[in-house]
């Protein structure tokens, strides 16, 4: 059997735990010594797992230091400036990760910044095309699109068969965030 590295994955659907399957790889990574960049695309650092992430060793967390909200409701400039900063995160990301020669590169909701326009999935999948060949590529969200599907070595879907949200229960600290 090939024991092939630097391998593509994704983990997508309508159901909760993307991130969290995501996180689990990079934590198991971070565990056997490999370096691992997290960048994380329409979320703000006020989630449970930031201050852990920064405190582990082999995991280097980029800030996300601006907020703008669910996309459906900003306006349209709220939404240029959002992709430029999107962007250029995307961009520091890949660039870091590439060049520090870490050995994981997780992009936790870059699925949305894609489909939202906010960043371009073509550039997304060029660097994916043109990754060095031991980097492992980690890539949450919903609904990618099936070039994305075609790139990743792996795709694991989580699907919502039952959720709190759907009875009026709202996102908890510690649970959701």
């Amino acid at each position: 059997m090939e024991n092939s590295t630097g391998l593509v994955h994704i983990y997508c659907g309508d159901g909760r735990g993307k991130t969290t399957a995501a996180l689990g790889l990079a934590i198991r990574a971070a565990g056997r010594g490999k370096r691992v960049l997290i960048a994380r695309f329409l979320k703000t650092d006020d989630s449970g797992e930031v201050p852990v992430l920064r405190q582990i060793p082999g995991i280097r967390l980029k800030p996300c230091e601006k907020s703008f909200g669910f996309y459906s409701r900003m306006t349209e400039d709220e939404r240029r400036e959002a992709g430029e900063y999107y962007r250029t995160l995307f961009r520091e990301a890949w660039r870091e990760g590439v060049g520090e020669k870490f050995d994981m590169i997780l992009l936790d909701e870059i699925m949305a910044a894609c489909r939202y326009g906010l960043v371009p999935e073509e550039e997304l999948l060029t660097c994916i095309r043109e990754k060095p060949g031991g980097l492992e590529v980690v890539m949450t969200g919903r609904d990618p699109s099936e070039d994305l599907l075609e790139t990743a070595d792996y795709v694991s879907e989580v699907c919502k068969r039952k959720h709190p949200y759907d009875r009026g229960v709202a996102a908890r600290e510690g649970i959701e965030y």
